[in-house]
């Protein structure tokens, strides 16, 4: 057994060289519970947020399951990670939301909402008591006076503001991959956008999919609502980047 080994007991307790291992535990819960990997796109006028769709068991109804969920009508987020853990932020995420609503009479900016999510994640990290959990939130929105916004929130307590942004187990991979065209994103139409990210959830896993096996959802124009795609708006695009692969 390890030296530190008896450092990630709680929560609170840091290791002679400065590490929170049960941070690390959950960063890693994070990551690879779900399997899944998430793809998140800013263009010139929307947002886009891509990610597989795996129906654990097949008497399950496919609609029922989903990690992509709409906050406000305007405002979408793409979690990762432990899916009970992701609804219950989702949860905390619309109750903020509609308190912001309720109390200034307009919206919340998706820059808000990650800022109050994030500070909320914080507090689960100082004390013994709480769990954090084990979630990745990615929010998209197109803002009215900084147009479109893509914040990823960590289970620690960062957010940050991104062009192009992955979670889950291959988030490393899409990362590089989007890396390669951060200069050309800020020109893309929603189209653009789209097929983009699909290209690289496709790069990263190394192989095909249907649009049964896929999540895409959007955010277009400052009036724009945020919108999951069909299955028959998927497979267009998916043949459109076939054709053009040919």
């Amino acid at each position: 057994m390890s030296r530190d080994s008896n450092y990630d007991h709680h929560i609170s307790i840091f290791s002679p060289q400065g590490r929170l291992y049960q941070m690390e535990y959950a960063f890693k819960a994070a990551s690879s519970a779900s399997g899944l990997t998430g793809i998140s796109l800013r263009g010139k006028d929307s947002c886009v947020v891509v990610t597989q769709k795996k129906v654990p068991d097949r008497l399950m109804d496919p609609q029922s399951v989903s990690h992509i969920f709409t906050i406000t009508p305007q405002i979408g987020c793409l979690a990762t990670g432990m899916i009970a853990d992701c609804k219950a932020q989702i949860q905390r995420m619309r109750y903020e939301a509609a308190d912001f609503q309720f109390k200034y009479g307009y919206g919340i900016p998706v820059h808000v909402l990650a800022k109050r999510i994030a500070d909320i994640a914080q507090v689960n990290t100082q004390s013994a008591s709480m769990r954090p959990l084990a979630t990745v939130c990615m929010l998209v929105g197109v803002d009215d006076e900084r147009g479109p916004q893509v914040f990823k929130v960590d289970c620690a307590g960062h957010y940050l503001p991104f062009f192009g942004t992955a979670s889950g187990a291959k988030e490393q991979e899409a990362m590089n991959y989007l890396e390669k065209k951060v200069e050309e994103m800020k020109d893309y139409d929603a189209d653009q956008t789209v097929r983009t990210a699909i290209m690289c959830l496709g790069s990263v896993l190394g192989s095909d999919f249907r649009g049964s096996e896929v999540e895409v959802a959007m955010v277009e124009g400052k009036t724009g609502r945020f919108t999951v795609l069909t299955e028959e708006e998927i497979d267009a695009h998916l043949s459109f980047i076939a054709d053009s692969d040919a």
